[in-house]
């Protein structure tokens, strides 16, 4: 077991000047581990003890000595300095980015989660591989940049990825955010984190709640008031709280709900009587199926299915909510008018992300909402 570092208030400096050259090339010469390690303990002592009145070229020259005794000592003692040098704001460099290279994670996790020293660029050199414990060690830092995050979500693990989601001083991109809010289906835990993060898009946040499980929704709208109301929010979205407000088209169902009832009674599959349904261009069948399926009055559903400017996320939801597959989904969005190969794509990612127990569970708030309406 190495001695302790000696204490600077009880080795003048001045004689640790005078002796302190001889030292280290008699340390060197020597070719002794222990000599080495305990040199360098003396020259690291000296350094932090006037280590902010250092210009750049102390600091370099301190650093040139540092490196000298580093080469070739124990990873026990690369540690030991990692851990003094990471947190100090003009530390030596060429040492840190070293530090920052070591094969043992032990030595280099100190400075890539602590020192202000290393740039994005040396960050991104330490993240070009695959080594998780870099990337987690990076996640930690107290300040990370778009640039930083965008990697660390795109290369690390969920573990990673959880660390990073979970720090207030990440920043993220919009295509940092997408990626997190895609890399939440199926982690609570993260999902969690990316909800309550106070920089998340609007948008990020709508498609992680329509996304998220029952857990989740509750955990984050306990987590904060404001979030709560956010999610409140997001959730009359979703369900189309301004059906009142519509005046649609007036129509007649009890055709189409009396073709329901004996679609029900006759056995045949459902999904496959919506399909010719909506290939045929049968609105009101179409409209009612769902508006069984899920429960919801039939004016909801129209509503949903007709506004142009509705938001076919609704749409998917119904669909996705009464369990049915894509290609019924697109038949139903073809009925309700022609869209580009791009929207048709977006959407079938869309649905196909989309949980179905989600899906229910925003109809089923809906429904909730719409029986306290009746009743007020």
């Amino acid at each position: 077991m190495h001695p302790p570092f000696f204490a600077p208030e009880r080795w003048p400096i001045v004689e640790a000047q005078r002796s302190l050259i001889a030292d280290v090339e008699s340390a060197i010469a020597s070719g002794s581990p222990d000599r080495r390690i305990e040199t360098l303990r003396r020259v690291t002592d000296l350094f932090m003890v006037n280590v902010e009145r250092y210009s750049e070229a102390q600091v370099e020259v301190f650093g040139d000595v540092i490196s000298r005794l580093a080469d070739h000592i124990e990873v026990k003692a690369r540690e030991e300095l990692a851990n003094r040098l990471a947190p100090v704001a003009n530390a030596p460099l060429h040492v840190v980015r070293a530090l920052a290279r070591d094969e043992a994670i032990g030595v280099a996790a100190p400075v890539l989660t602590h020192s202000p020293r290393l740039s994005d660029d040396d960050l991104l050199a330490s993240a070009a591989g695959d080594d998780q414990d870099r990337l987690f060690a990076i996640s930690k830092r107290a300040s990370i940049s778009e640039a930083i995050s965008d990697v660390l979500v795109e290369r690390g693990d969920q573990e990673v990825v959880r660390s990073v989601a979970r720090n207030e001083g990440a920043r993220f991109s919009d295509n940092g955010f997408g990626k997190l809010v895609e890399r939440s289906s199926g982690d609570d835990e993260l999902a969690v984190s990316v909800g309550l993060r106070k920089d998340i898009p609007r948008d990020h946040f709508r498609a992680l709640i329509s996304k998220a499980s029952e857990t989740v929704f509750k955990r984050i709208a306990a987590g904060d008031p404001a979030v709560a109301a956010e999610v409140n929010r997001v959730l009359f979205d979703l369900t189309g709280h301004n059906v009142k407000e519509s005046k649609p088209v007036v129509r007649d169902y009890a055709a189409a709900q009396a073709a329901f009832d004996e679609l029900k009674q006759s056995g045949r599959p459902i999904e496959e009587a919506v399909q010719a349904f909506a290939q045929t261009g049968k609105f009101e069948e179409t409209v009612v199926v769902l508006a069984n399926l899920c429960r919801l009055p039939v004016e909801a559903v129209e509503h949903i299915l007709s506004e142009r400017q509705a938001d076919g996320d609704l749409v998917l939801l119904l669909i996705k909510a009464a369990d049915m597959s894509w290609p019924t989904a697109k038949l139903i969005l073809d009925m309700r008018g022609t869209q580009s190969r791009s929207a048709i794509e977006t959407a079938r990612t869309h649905f196909e992300r989309l949980q179905t127990t989600t899906a229910q569970r925003v109809v089923r708030f809906y429904q909730v909402r719409h029986a306290s309406s009746e009743r007020g």
